[in-house]
């Protein structure tokens, strides 16, 4: 059985256990795809409310702002490793989770607004916005097309592959957030340069293979009948996946606008 480095989804990636959970609750309430679709939908309306609430509390300089920004960064980080290790409690957390990580997008939205706004003379660019949001729900649609066609499934090889990046890139995040504290950066790939926009690309590619893998480990989890709670589970994987991808997408934008 694969495993993966995303930890949102280690329950689908261990030995289908399922005896330890429940079997006459998964016999009778299993986990389905139309369930865990309808359950992702839900998450990602709450997070698209709680970013338009932060959105508008950043752009009138409202004191919310900046604990919408780090508590979504620290409540959100708390709640998707409670979620992790308690698939269980998806059904209680994944909705909070879903607000937490919406007041984190939200702020962060409105500063790349302004950002690319500067770079291009017009104010707040809310067209940079847009693009992120259409092109990171434009990759999901391509994705699951081509999950559920069957040209998009990656090989044993691949996945490991996938998955190492995935570990390495998480790794360089944390790394890149630490060394400061000690006066070291890591230099060109979070710079507007070529290696810099290289890597802004790498890590969009990466994100993308993991919607696949997500699509792949929820498919399992159907197939061995998890139980209902589990559709929430999925719904919180595969929103944890998006938010990365819209966040390096918008990274990506963020850097091509300072080019300029």
């Amino acid at each position: 059985m694969m495993r993966t480095a995303n930890p949102t989804l280690k329950p689908f990636s261990e030995p289908m256990r399922w005896a330890d959970l429940d079997q006459a609750e998964a016999r009778v309430t299993s986990m389905t795809m139309q369930g865990t679709a309808v359950k992702t939908g839900i998450l990602l309306a709450v997070c698209a409310a709680s970013a338009v609430i932060s959105f508008g509390w950043a752009s009138t300089g409202s004191a919310m702002a900046t604990p919408a920004l780090w508590g979504g960064l620290a409540v959100g980080l708390i709640l998707a490793l409670a979620i992790s290790f308690k698939p269980r409690m998806a059904p209680f957390l994944a909705p909070l989770y879903a607000v937490a990580e919406g007041g984190l997008l939200g702020v962060i939205s409105f500063y790349a607004a302004q950002f690319v706004g500067s770079k291009t003379g017009g104010g707040t660019d809310m067209n940079v916005i847009f693009q992120a949001v259409t092109l990171t729900f434009g990759i999901m649609a391509a994705m699951l097309i081509g999950y559920a066609s069957g040209v998009l499934r990656l090989g044993s090889v691949a996945k490991k592959m996938v998955i190492g990046a995935t570990a390495g890139i998480a790794l360089t995040y944390l790394l890149s957030m630490m060394l400061p504290m000690f006066g070291v950066r890591i230099p060109g790939i979070f710079g507007s340069g070529p290696i810099g926009i290289g890597f802004s690309l790498f890590v969009i590619v990466l994100a993308s293979l993991n919607l696949s893998l997500d699509f792949e480990l929820i498919q399992k989890g159907v197939q061995s009948q998890a139980p209902k709670f589990m559709e929430w589970y999925g719904g919180f994987a595969l929103l944890t996946t998006l938010v990365w991808l819209y966040i390096e997408i918008l990274r990506l934008l963020m850097k091509l606008a300072n080019r300029d």
